[in-house]
């Protein structure tokens, strides 16, 4: 072994443990096993088209760097979505650079998330007291999608005579950001909603509206007074959705104090770096009335076994993957991690401090806007809080800007439009304004005042109520302080740092440092996504290699990297094969087969994309019925839009006659969707492309390296065959995608791009003889667990050849009846023993589905199976079946350190095996009543 390959530090199975793994499973090599699982027809015949060797830690660190320094930074007065910030070092060091935050999962089980849980519950408190709303959810994905969000929730909300009276126009004021405009219409378009732009000021409604959307501040900058337009909508049936900048709500008066239904925006100005366009938070409230209605994942507060107030996720059967082809929202991944840093940036500030932030934003607009009126300038906005319109020719101005190292957004040839921010300076004003001054053939000034007091804001229009009363918003405003709470936060999880996370279908991986590190360089965190292609050499060299990469790994013709998540990723794909049939003049092709053990974003997805849709039935073996599929298929062929096929199965199993599938599709007319959830079982040993799918999405976050966040973020690419590369999606500012292609997805060209380092190192790092022994070890690894457990537990599927997968499915469906234990329980006893639990009753009721990846070590998982086997023996031994071990768990360290009356010791609860003492690790809280919380919604901050 050599550690000067990537490869060797990355998987973490040496070759004297692989040696007695494979004698374990029973063969004698890793080619022979691969044999056994991967079927012969859909091997590759040759290597995928990437160099063999990947770059060692060394070299791709300086690779990277010499493409960071390709990016010219300039300074950005470009907003549009996007501003610079001043991200606290205290936040960005010990949250987004710290692996404990980044490499934890998200947070169902709720016991071993609560510190995540309460950095989510302080986003939520955050974004609830700036809107005036009532409630609201832990992050979306980015303000164009949460608009779109928001846009089909007011359409589910219709009332029964709207539905029936066909109430299908939505109002959207014409000024408002084209990228969150692209994205509604591109939503919109599959529900065959009517979108109707106009200026709301003079908008009449009609009563077939059943929602208006309008911008706050608008994209002009103009702060406008929606209260009358507010009440017009209601008294015609329609609900108001504001598209808000969160931290101009600091000053102005909210959403819900003038009449808006839904507030929704990005908190990408609190503490956020503009990275190439992502990762923002995006964010959502409403009235309570609706909450059952409302997208995304939501924190509440409950109780927990022994009466102390704890943390989890609330309401969850509103989530898309439970509601399925039911569902009115696709959103899985979230954004999690960077909505946690923006909560703490609210945290850290306090209300005070984001007071000092507004003010300080508004009064350097209001000096530039001065000074731009006494050049002669028309400034449009009489309101505004940070950007401002002004009248002049754009080409000259640009040219001087340039000159001055200055970025303006240019709306047309007679328009520059600027945004100010937190880190503006009285000598950057002073430089804007020599800019205009230059442009008129004028004398700038020698100086420009900025009086930090100055509010040049109708007081009708301001805010007069409190903002961020919570008590931690006034706590932790000292370093010190701030540290230490952050610190105390990440003590209450378990992540990767701590142990093995095997959940199933989730490819908890090895995010390694060397792929995190180019995260921080501020060459890649302070570019605009609006950026002229000139400043951005080496944003948009590592997209197209990454492309193309990614494209030669599933055997396609092209890419895009524009989807947020591996959800988002599967509506894209089914959005282009629409627009495909479409272009072909067969857009009456809606029906797509889906089945039954799909995962649940698929039908979620295709409900989104105004799909029809038809599951189809599995066999006896967990397997897709062949024949329930081939039958399905034919009887739909008039109308077969496609289907969605996950390979290797969800069962994690290679099935044998997937080109049967494709074959069936492609007969009737159709195209097939390869869910790629678990590509990390393919790479280098097939392909979506070569097993004859037409597109396939990916989760960075799973296959290629990308950690998972507590719950986000993610990218979900999609890569398409050569007769879709022309739809792949576009963009209304910056030109990417195909000549054909669907309207945006998201708000950035590029989706998540400051993550995409991530993946590009993973892929370089590698190289083609490395992807591929990672693929070959997740699959070692998956079936010494399978083997060495076969005594215990029963492995629910197996392939043709008694193999799994990647992953493996643990019967326990008799510990109910034989133990009087449910398969939760057993989940929570895994937190004693430090461990998160593998995926729970999914695909298959009362079952854990576990995947060990490639990146644990021989070690880690004998320690794994020991806990679960020393568990079973706590089950067996069970004799009072309501004070036991395992029905108590999770125990915490202040309930072992206390009064004890259970009929077993403390060292049984705590630590049931040797090597835990060595590194335990105590649940903050017992266990919740998931019940209670849902019973007592409460999603804002509370004492604890």
């Amino acid at each position: 072994m050599s550690f000067d390959k990537f490869a060797d530090r990355h998987i973490g199975v040496s070759e004297t443990d692989l040696k007695e793994m494979l004698a374990v499973i029973g063969v004698s090599s890793v080619d022979e096993l691969i044999g056994q699982v991967i079927p012969a027809s859909i091997r590759l015949r040759k290597p995928i088209g990437l160099p063999a060797e990947g770059m060692t830690e060394y070299e791709f660190a300086a690779h990277v760097r010499e493409l960071a320094a390709k990016n010219r930074q300039v300074r950005s007065f470009i907003g549009m979505g996007w501003y610079p910030t001043a991200t606290p070092a205290v936040i960005m060091r010990n949250v987004f650079e710290n692996a404990a935050w980044y490499t934890s999962y998200t947070p169902y089980q709720a016991e071993i998330s609560q510190g995540r849980l309460e950095a989510l519950l302080n986003f939520q408190t955050m974004t609830i007291s700036l809107t005036g709303m009532e409630i609201g959810n832990c992050s979306l994905l980015d303000d164009a999608s949460a608009a779109a969000e928001a846009m089909l929730m007011m359409f589910a909300l219709r009332s029964r005579d709207q539905v029936k009276n066909g109430c299908n126009q939505l109002f959207v004021d014409d000024d408002i950001f084209p990228q969150v405009f692209d994205v509604l219409v591109t939503r919109s378009e599959p529900f065959g909603i009517e979108i109707i732009r106009d200026n709301y000021d003079t908008y009449k409604f009609t009563g077939k509206e059943f929602g208006a959307i309008v911008q706050y501040p608008s994209a002009s900058g103009r702060i406008r007074d929606y209260a009358a337009f507010a009440a017009a909508a209601h008294e015609a049936g329609a609900k108001v959705t504001a598209v808000c900048d969160l931290m101009s709500l600091v000053l102005l008066a909210s959403p819900g104090q003038w009449g808006a239904d839904i507030a929704v925006g990005s908190a990408q100005r609190f503490g956020l770096p503009m990275g190439f366009g992502g990762p923002t938070a995006g964010f959502m409230t409403t009235k309570e009335a609706y909450k059952r209605n409302m997208p995304g994942r939501i924190i509440g507060v409950s109780v927990d076994r022994l009466g102390n107030k704890a943390l989890r996720m609330a309401l969850q059967t509103r989530e898309q993957h439970i509601k399925r082809e039911k569902a009115t929202s696709n959103i899985c991944t979230a954004s999690a991690l960077v909505a946690s840093m923006s909560g703490f940036y609210a945290v850290y500030h306090g209300a005070e401090g984001l007071r000092r932030i507004a003010q300080h934003i508004h009064s350097h607009t209001a000096a530039v806007a001065d000074a731009l009126r006494e050049l002669g300038y028309e400034v449009a906005a009489g309101n505004y809080f940070d950007t401002l319109q002004v009248k002049a020719e754009a080409a000259v101005v640009q040219d001087s800007a340039l000159a001055r190292n200055i970025n303006f957004f240019y709306p047309d040839e007679s328009t520059v439009r600027m945004s100010f921010d937190e880190v503006t300076t009285a000598d950057e004003v002073a430089q804007v304004v020599a800019v205009f001054a230059e442009a008129a053939g004028k004398k700038a000034p020698k100086s420009v005042k900025v009086d930090e007091g100055k509010v040049a804001i109708d007081g009708a229009l301001l805010r007069t109520d409190k903002i961020l009363d919570a008590p931690v918003f006034d706590k932790y405003h000292s370093e010190t302080e701030m540290m230490r709470y952050i610190k105390r936060l990440e003590r209450r999880d378990i992540s990767l740092a701590d142990s093995m996370i095997p959940l199933g279908s989730c490819t908890m991986k090895l995010n390694a440092a060397v792929e995190m590190m180019p995260l921080s360089l501020a060459e890649f965190t302070n570019i605009h996504p609006f950026a002229p292609a000139s400043q951005t050499e080496g944003y948009l060299e590592m997209i197209r290699e990454l492309e193309h990469d990614l494209a030669a790994i599933t055997g396609f013709a092209g890419c895009s990297l524009q989807p947020e998540s591996g959800a988002s990723g599967e509506y894209t794909g089914l959005m282009t094969i629409r627009a495909y049939h479409q272009s072909r003049g067969q857009g009456y092709r809606t029906t797509i087969l889906i089945p039954a053990s799909a995962h649940g974003t698929n039908p979620a997805s295709a409900a989104m994309a105004g799909m029809k849709i038809v599951i189809v039935n599995s066999d006896e073996h967990g397997n897709i019925d062949v024949e329930d599929f081939k039958a399905k298929a034919a009887a739909n062929a008039a109308e077969l839009c496609g289907a969605m096929i996950t390979y290797p199965s969800t069962h994690g199993v290679f099935e044998s006659k997937i080109r049967e599938l494709v074959d069936a599709v492609h007969d009737a007319g159709g195209l097939v969707f390869m869910d790629g959830a678990n590509m990390n079982a393919q790479v280098g040993l097939t392909n979506p492309g070569y097993i004859g799918a037409d597109v396939c999405h990916l989760n960075l976050h799973k296959t290629f390296a990308m950690p998972h966040g507590g719950g986000g973020p993610g990218v979900g690419p999609i890569c398409v065959a050569e007769h879709l590369v022309k739809f792949l999606p576009s963009h209304s500012v910056v030109p990417t995608g195909g000549e054909e292609g669907i309207t945006a997805v998201f708000a950035s060209p590029y989706g998540n791009a400051l993550l995409l380092p991530i993946t590009y190192g993973y892929i370089k790092m590698l190289g083609a003889d490395g992807l591929r022994r990672v693929t070959e070890m997740a699959i070692v690894n998956a079936n010494y667990m399978a083997k060495a457990l076969e005594g215990e537990f029963r492995t629910y599927y197996t392939g043709e050849n008694g193999r799994v997968g990647h992953e493996m499915i643990l019967d326990l469906q008799n510990f109910r009846k034989d133990y009087g234990v449910e398969v939760a329980d057993i989940a929570r006893r895994l937190m004693d023993y430090g461990f998160h639990a593998p995926t729970l009753s999914f695909p298959v009721h009362d079952t854990l589905m576990v995947e060990p990846t490639e990146s644990e070590s021989k070690e880690e998982m004998d320690r794994f199976m020991e806990a679960l086997v020393s568990i079973k023996r706590e089950c067996e031994a069970i004799e009072n079946h309501e004070d036991n071990v395992v029905v108590n768990a999770p125990h915490t360290a202040l309930e072992v350190a206390g009064e004890w009356n259970h009929p077993y010791t403390r060292m049984q609860a705590a630590y049931p095996l040797e090597w835990i003492s060595r590194a335990k690790f105590f649940p903050y809280v017992s266990k919740i009543d998931n019940g209670y919380g849902d019973r007592n919604l409460v999603c804002t901050c509370c004492e604890f």
